[in-house]
């Protein structure tokens, strides 16, 4: 999610007060806010470029994708889409909650000794290699469900492929990005940047990309090996996971990440279910001819949606921490539930940010879409029609995902669970989901009225 002289101050607040806050942190009781010295410019000027350096690469993954659907792999198992939104997702599932998680241990003064910060560093990778090599494991599954459950017909080849590519993927990606993310954190504090706006855009830029490419080469390599060897996508299935016991023990040696180790698997896997939702759309639209051309836009979409909304998500979740906001007990007397108009009218910190998201929304599509337009990708014409039919969409979709981080931050924190951990994986499946739907709706809407090309691109 995305320098001026009020937010300069505010790093200068945040360092004086890191004692302070530490202390708060670990008595967890309540004291007055402090409130965070950001305008809408601050938070537009520190957002607007990893945004866009985001965009750019859903555009590029959104082109690859393009050129994929077609590989053979493609159209023999189409199972192979529905795992594209759950592996995709993983950067929100994983990577955006990686970067959530340690920007906040910045913010509150956690990172600021070399010892402390390798401890989070190697904690927190050894943690996520876990969780993508499981997540990875079971979208395969959920995909081999999806696939079996219409057609009636279960091959055992395809399935040990799809575990195989999507065990390997995930694990690759996640270490690539992880790697890339801990990096963007480390560089965003030494030069004064708030991690929040910028570390979860930049870990989607290459995200989508890495990947959707890492996944279209795995499984052709392995759809190649099907017919003359037999062992190849079995022995990949059983090398990561035999490395899981590895990873499990580095992150239990740190206690940030042993807790997530054992109570953070409810988000990530129901993320993926959700996720894999979002794949069957995609694998029932674009395997018709008629809707070929939604393939360059999915990630796209999906993209911008995602990385805007883990933002929001990550900024409220980092000023419940430094303030030094109690987190509740379970089971709390019930609170008055946020409206979108204290959501996106209200005169606090995290309004004006989702306001600054929101109007990012419609000028940076259209960006996204001339590039896409003008390097002649996809198989729709940009036409009028189309582009009101698109923005309305993504609209709708990041206006529901930046009010339902609102409500679902404060409910989590208010509920003792730690959002940094458990609302970007829901939020970001959910954009994957409202994303994949809401294109598919356009373009059955498009095709009855008669807005229908299918040739441009090829």
């Amino acid at each position: 999610a995305v320098q001026s002289v009020s937010s300069f101050r505010f790093f200068i607040l945040n360092f004086k007060l890191q004692g302070f806050r530490m202390v708060l942190c670990t008595d967890q009781s309540p004291v007055p806010p402090v409130p965070l010295k950001e305008t809408s410019f601050s938070i537009g000027l520190q957002v607007v470029f990893p945004f866009l350096l985001a965009g750019f690469g859903t555009v590029a993954a959104g082109m690859v994708l393009d050129i994929v659907q077609h590989w053979k792999v493609f159209s023999e198992v189409n199972e192979v889409f529905i795992l594209v939104p759950a592996l995709l997702g993983l950067k929100g599932n994983l990577e955006m909650t990686l970067a959530s998680r340690l920007s906040t241990a910045a913010n509150i003064g956690q990172m600021d000794t070399a010892k402390e910060m390798w401890k989070m560093i190697m904690g927190n990778l050894a943690l996520i290699q876990v969780q993508a090599t499981v997540v990875g494991f079971l979208a395969s599954i959920a995909a081999v469900i999806f696939g079996w459950i219409p057609e009636g017909h279960f091959k055992m080849g395809h399935a040990v492929l799809l575990c195989a590519s999507s065990v390997a993927t995930a694990f690759i990606a996640s270490l690539l990005l992880g790697l890339i993310m801990i990096g963007v954190i480390v560089a965003s504090r030494k030069v004064g940047i708030n991690p929040d706006n910028v570390a979860t855009p930049i870990a989607a830029s290459l995200g989508d990309l890495i990947t959707l490419a890492l996944l279209a080469g795995i499984s052709t390599g392995l759809y190649q090996e099907l017919d003359s060897n037999d062992y190849a996508n079995p022995l990949v299935c059983v090398f990561f996971i035999a490395l899981t016991p590895v990873w499990i023990l580095i992150a239990r040696r740190i206690p940030s990440t042993r807790e997530v180790l054992y109570s953070g698997w409810e988000p990530v896997i129901i993320a993926m279910a959700i996720s894999s939702v979002g794949g069957l759309i995609l694998d029932k639209t674009v395997t018709d001819p008629n809707f070929a051309g939604m393939a360059v836009f999915t990630p796209v979409i999906n993209g911008v949606a995602g990385n805007l909304v883990a933002v929001q998500a990550s900024r409220i979740s980092t000023y419940l921490h430094m303030n030094g906001l109690p987190i509740s007990e379970p089971n709390p007397a019930p609170q008055k539930c946020p409206t979108p108009c204290s959501t996106f009218f209200g005169s606090g910190v995290n309004s004006r940010s989702a306001r600054v998201l929101f109007l990012l929304v419609a000028p940076g599509h259209l960006v996204f879409l001339y590039t896409i337009n003008s390097m002649r990708a996809g198989h729709t014409t940009l036409t009028y029609v189309f582009i009101a039919f698109y923005l309305a969409a993504a609209l709708l979709q990041v206006m529901i995902l930046l009010y339902l981080a609102d409500w679902m931050v404060q409910w989590m924190w208010k509920r003792g669970m730690d959002p940094d951990n458990f609302s970007i994986p829901y939020l970001t499946a959910l954009g994957d989901l409202l994303g994949t739907g809401f294109l598919a709706l356009c373009f059955h809407i498009l095709w009855l009225i008669g807005d229908r090309d299918t040739d441009v691109g090829d």
